[in-house]
């Protein structure tokens, strides 16, 4: 088996390797968009991201990869088998599948048995790319390529975590949940702004320029090359922590709560950037959730509902000419530094009024008595 550069190896890409963590930690988030040039570690991020991940558990021989402790969400095939049979648990690595430029729909949300259609004269379905990924890491690189309707569909499975199919009579829907990460060059055309949208966390990247990274990213390519079992282990380590911190935060993620302020604050925000629909907002409060669970804390803050922003509105954002992603986030952070500026200010407006209301009560119950 290959091994994997590791994930806490990657030189630098802070946003990139923040984007894939708070997916993995809340998959429903909706998945991440890495646009940037050539050599920039995409492909490597998404690959160690999976190897990353702790083991799963699932029946063995079930092809849906279902969780044994969900029986809520057993697809029918599942259920009938159970009926009849004791399948064994058995735990595997999280799944990383790679879909291909040249998938059709078929093979990505499977398809009628034809093989079993004619010899058997039986109706059964054949799963596809989203079942092989339920649970895992699906991973489209160059998904500018791919078909639209691919796209839309791949990005409205990750937002509802089902997959439904219904084919020459035979209706089966399964659960579906995956980080869904998307890699590609903007040099070789771009998405279209509907499908761009749809991606909920976007992050552009570019080549290292500082001398001193480069050499590090010389230096642990070298590395691992030469001993790709010792390098790993160096890093086992760093990569345990790692996927400790995920785990945990997985398990924090339902007890994490937000107030009406935390609400308000990402209203304010995307509104007043003029950010087209809702869909900025809800992936927003989504990702301040997780990360606020990947901190160890209960509540979002407003540097959680931040490094959110800058992940879900770069792609969203309508910028001016010659206006790089930098510029982009500068723009965003002064923005939210308004906006609690002036939430702060109306409080404290308010809190002066109570008390004035509370002083003249007070007056007024005095003269009444006297």
């Amino acid at each position: 088996m290959a091994i994997i550069f590791p994930f806490t190896a990657i030189v630098g890409q802070e946003r990139m390797r923040r984007a894939l963590v708070l997916n993995a930690i809340y998959p429903q988030i909706g998945g991440v968009l890495i646009r940037g040039e050539r050599g920039t570690a995409k492909s490597t991020a998404a690959r160690a991201l999976a190897a990353l991940l702790p083991e799963i558990e699932v029946f063995e021989g079930d092809p849906f990869q279902s969780d044994p402790r969900n029986p809520a969400a057993y697809p029918d095939e599942l259920k009938a088998r159970l009926a009849g049979e004791t399948l064994k648990i058995i735990a595997k690595k999280t799944p990383f599948v790679n879909l291909p430029v040249s998938a059709t729909e078929d093979r990505v949300v499977g398809t009628l048995d034809i093989e079993k259609a004619i010899q058997k004269g039986e109706r059964r379905f054949e799963p596809g790319i989203l079942a092989a990924a339920n649970r895992g890491v699906l991973y489209v690189d160059e998904v500018n390529l791919l078909d639209d309707h691919v796209v839309d569909l791949l990005l409205d499975v990750a937002a509802m975590g089902v997959n439904v199919v219904e084919r020459e009579g035979v209706s089966v829907s399964h659960a579906a949940r995956f980080v869904l990460i998307g890699s590609m060059n903007p040099e070789e055309g771009d998405l279209r702004p509907q499908l761009l949208d749809r991606f909920a966390l976007a992050v552009d990247i570019l080549g290292i320029r500082d001398p001193a990274a480069r050499m590090a990213i010389l230096e642990r390519n070298l590395a691992f090359e030469a001993d790709p079992v010792g390098f790993l282990a160096q890093w086992q380590p760093k990569e345990q922590q790692l996927r400790n911190d995920i785990v945990a935060a997985r398990e924090r993620l339902p007890n994490v709560k937000h107030t009406q302020r935390n609400l308000a604050t990402i209203a304010n925000l995307v509104a007043s950037l003029g950010v087209d629909g809702h869909r900025a907002d809800i992936v927003i409060l989504k990702t301040a959730r997780a990360h606020a669970a990947l901190a160890g804390r209960d509540t979002i803050t407003e540097q959680d509902i931040l490094l959110a922003a800058e992940l879900a509105l770069p792609h969203r954002l309508k910028r001016h000419p010659f206006q790089d992603t930098e510029q982009a986030m500068a723009v965003l952070g002064d923005k939210l530094q308004q906006i609690e500026d002036q939430m702060d200010g109306n409080a404290q407006q308010q809190e002066s009024q109570t008390q004035q209301a509370k002083a003249q009560e007070s007056v007024a119950k005095k003269v009444k008595r006297g």
